[in-house]
């Protein structure tokens, strides 16, 4: 005996469903289209892996792209958004970039006089005129003004240097400034509020007054954001002036007895350790 089915469709022993072939008139659905999937990328843009293996930023890696400084076998790289899995056959001034190693930290003491940058037009003394010739390829993590001293972060891992100068990584920094003028604990203590300074808004900062001869004092100052001349222009805005700026502290990282000029690595372990609190 048939089995009861419908005038659409039959079905099999095994259970499949068969449509039935349309008939004259019939009100056809439109067929649905198959959703366009969106291409696989894959490998990362080449400025990223070449900041991680610590050749430079990516801002001056796109530089040197635009210079034709760096080749994919022997071919001139154009863009620096091409994909790459890894730097095999890549050259920078015809020299062959190794895999990246893991990322070095390093406390470095910039004195005053110093600017924080590779080179400089106008013929500035740099820090790299005072970094051992022997040192590795090294990259601030942050900056320090001409005339500001104290600890400045210098890593081998371009990726390392720019998660760090995120705004949304908030690492502390600790500074110390010599001023002049008339100020008070109170006054410091409204800076916690934070405050804004011809439209510049800067975030919480802790300020405490230490020692005082007459109306010289030193006040350290800790804050996150780590804005362009923030210290200084906060201080003069209450009215300082502020003679020696020093920056004792980033992060866990103390300047100690470094002395000015000198180097040295951060153990890995304190390092890695570090960067765990960062993610």
């Amino acid at each position: 005996m048939r089995k009861n089915m419908t005038d659409k469709e039959t079905k099999s022993d095994s259970g499949k469903i068969y449509k039935a072939k349309p008939t004259r008139g019939a009100k056809q659905q439109p067929a649905k289209a198959k959703p366009t999937e969106a291409p696989v990328r894959e490998g990362q843009r080449i400025a990223k892996l070449l900041a991680r293996a610590g050749v430079a930023s990516r801002r001056e890696i796109e530089r040197m792209i635009g210079e034709e400084r760096i080749a994919l076998n022997g071919v001139t790289v154009e863009h620096p958004s091409l994909l790459l899995k890894n730097l095999t056959g890549i050259t920078v001034d015809g020299n062959p970039v190794a895999e990246p190693a893991p990322a070095k930290l390093f406390r470095f003491h910039k004195p005053n006089g110093y600017i924080t940058a590779e080179r400089d037009a106008s013929g500035k003394k740099t820090i790299y005129d005072v970094l051992p010739d022997d040192l590795e390829r090294v990259m601030p993590i942050g900056r320090l003004d001409l005339n500001t001293e104290g600890l400045l972060l210098m890593t081998t891992d371009g990726e390392f240097k720019r998660e760090m100068e995120l705004p949304k990584t908030g690492v502390e920094r600790t500074y110390r400034a010599r001023t002049f003028g008339d100020i008070t604990q109170n006054q410091l203590e409204e800076l916690y509020r934070g405050i804004t300074i011809e439209g510049m808004h800067y975030g919480p900062i802790e300020a405490n007054l230490e020692r005082r001869t007459g109306r010289n004092q030193w006040i350290e100052m800790t804050l996150t954001e780590g804005k362009n001349r923030e210290v200084r222009r906060v201080l003069e805005h209450l009215g300082l002036k502020v003679s020696r700026l020093i920056r004792t502290r980033y992060g866990p990282f103390l300047l100690g007895n470094l002395a000015k000029g000198e180097i040295e690595a951060v153990r890995r372990h304190d390092l890695v350790k570090f960067r765990r609190t960062l993610k």
